[in-house]
């Protein structure tokens, strides 16, 4: 798990990271998105990939849905507990990297949630977690994935320029040592579609913060189904 250290640092001083609890706006509008498709997630299962300190878990298991949240940081781990008790929600959380094989059976989940956290794994790490993604959802299942952006963001092109790493569209960000993957379009496609029926592909621009300083970036949203 070569990205721990890194992880466990910023969750105890975050950089990059905001710690806000309520969910994010893509999460919502996922949710949405799956109830006009007919979606009930009362008693459905879901599986939050990085789920960090579980502001998106949190909501999901507030829908009725039986939320796992996998995480790499023992310190983010922590504070999805406590706050989960504060709550009042029965949540349960894994400690694991999202990049090696998932301690779940075939058909688990009906639904999973990678927002921008398999971007910091490693090519081999990668392959493993899609593959695995799709084992443990079951047939139709949906996956909602936020990802980098690199089309037209010149931020993402800077920093492949200055910070570049060994992999394809990597590189390091300075200010907290965490790798980042940034996607075309025809890659993201010609990855996630080997397993994954892609439904809805939308590019969207965000303005994270690092060390207090906004920068434009461009994400996809992305939502698929199990095939």
């Amino acid at each position: 798990m070569p990205q721990e250290k890194a992880w466990n640092d910023e969750y105890k001083k975050p950089k990059l990271l905001s710690v806000k609890n309520s969910p994010q706006r893509d999460v919502v509008r996922f949710t949405r998105w799956v109830r006009k498709r007919g979606f009930k997630f009362k008693d459905s299962k879901l599986v939050d990939l990085g789920s960090g300190n579980g502001r998106n878990s949190f909501y999901f298991a507030g829908l009725g849905a039986d939320v796992v949240g996998v995480e790499i940081s023992d310190h983010s781990i922590s504070i999805a507990e406590n706050n989960s008790k504060e709550s009042g929600l029965d949540l349960n959380y894994i400690k694991s990297s999202i990049g090696e094989v998932l301690p779940f059976s075939e058909n688990s989940f009906d639904l999973a949630l990678d927002i921008v956290s398999s971007n910091s794994l490693t090519e081999k790490e990668r392959d493993i977690f899609v593959s695995e993604v799709s084992r443990i959802l079951k047939g139709g299942g949906y996956f909602l994935t936020k990802a980098l952006c690199k089309d037209a963001d010149k931020n993402a092109k800077n920093l492949l320029k200055k910070f570049a790493g060994t992999e394809k569209d990597c590189y390091t960000l300075p200010a907290v040592g965490i790798t980042e993957r940034v996607w075309s379009r025809e890659d993201f496609i010609d990855f996630y579609g080997k397993y994954f029926e892609i439904i809805c592909l939308e590019k969207k621009v965000g303005f994270p913060r690092v060390n207090g300083q906004s920068f434009k970036r461009n994400f996809w949203i992305c939502y698929m189904q199990n095939k």
